[in-house]
């Protein structure tokens, strides 16, 4: 499993009644980004967690945040 970093992003989501402050977490590697609600460690590490999940590659990485 490889170390891989990543690039945070705060953004604006549309939520169902509007816009949300939110974040996205970009694979430093391939490029492939994941958004979450929020702007806490929780949501950039919910972002880390479904990189792995839905890497395109088929990896497994470990995402390094922060």
């Amino acid at each position: 499993m490889a170390r891989i970093s990543t690039t945070t992003s705060y953004v604006d989501l549309d939520g169902d009644y509007g816009t949300v402050e939110g974040v996205e977490v970009t694979c430093d590697q391939c490029g492939h980004s994941e958004e979450a609600f929020g702007t806490s460690e929780s949501s950039i590490l919910s972002c880390a967690a479904r990189l792995r999940e839905n890497c395109p590659r088929g990896e497994h990485n470990f995402y390094v945040t922060g």
